[in-house]
């Protein structure tokens, strides 16, 4: 179990990589830095985090759904429901609520983007951010080894959502100083998800075991429809990038045998 501070202290993290990814973007005026390197984050992130879902998240569930009263059945129904319902709260977002955002989407600066769509792609990469946070403070308050590999898996797509936002920006006109504060509210949006649990966690007994299947459901969204994709798109021109996926999950399970509960 982590207390208060320790969140607070793992968010502002996770918030500061979201804010250095665009300050990449900001400080160099170019839209894609790194596009290479950023690849094969994306990639390497994908195979952790669906990783991190299936071996620790989901188990980790069950088992506090299985010991909340209910039966197995019921508990397995319970958690399933709730992540089905992260994951459709961000394809909703970003699909009819902020339909112009897509991770990792190409961005150049001869297809300038309208500014009302740029917002509104910043208005749904700040819902996803915020359910970052959501799911790193859920899984610290299981206990250390859940919260660090999940952690983990959320700063591997932290720095490429900080290009994403800086380079909707800049596409939109918008200066490289509102590139940076994009960059930024993004940042808070996570730091105020780990808040926002830790919270909750103090007055609620028992929140973490809604939060935590709830906030899987949105990571796999992030993994399975956001980055995939991206790694799939990026295999056509060089097919290496889909071993880093592989290469993902191997390092996943290695921190999931190395770390003790």
């Amino acid at each position: 179990m982590t207390g208060i501070l320790g969140l607070l202290a793992v968010g502002a993290v996770a918030a500061l990589a979201n804010l250095a990814g665009g300050l990449l973007v900001a400080s160099s005026g170019v839209y894609r830095p790194g596009a290479k390197l950023l690849k094969y984050l994306v990639a390497l992130g994908a195979g952790f985090m669906l990783a991190a879902i299936f071996i620790e998240i989901l188990p980790e569930t069950f088992v506090i759904w299985s010991g909340s009263g209910s039966n197995t059945a019921e508990g397995i129904v319970g958690a399933t429901t709730l992540l089905l319902g992260g994951y459709l709260l961000i394809q909703l977002f970003e699909h009819t609520v902020a339909p112009h955002f897509h991770f990792g989407a190409e961005t150049h600066p001869e297809h300038l983007m309208k500014p009302s769509a740029a917002y509104a792609a910043i208005g749904g990469l700040t819902i996803h951010t915020f359910f970052d946070g959501v799911s790193i403070a859920s899984a610290f308050l299981v206990n250390f080894r859940v919260g660090f590999l999940v952690f983990i898996a959320i700063m591997l797509h932290k720095l490429p959502e900080g290009f994403t936002v800086a380079s909707i920006m800049l596409a939109s006109g918008r200066s490289p100083k509102k590139a940076a504060a994009a960059a930024l509210a993004i940042g808070a949006a996570t730091f105020a998800g780990v808040v926002g649990v830790a919270l909750m966690s103090e007055r609620i007994e028992g929140a973490v075991a809604y939060a935590l299947p709830f906030s899987a459901g949105v990571t796999l969204y992030v993994a399975a429809s956001d980055l995939i994709p991206e790694v799939n798109r990026s295999e056509e021109k060089n097919p290496i990038v889909s071993i880093a996926v592989f290469a993902g999950v191997a390092l996943f399970y290695l921190l999931h045998l190395m770390i003790p509960r």
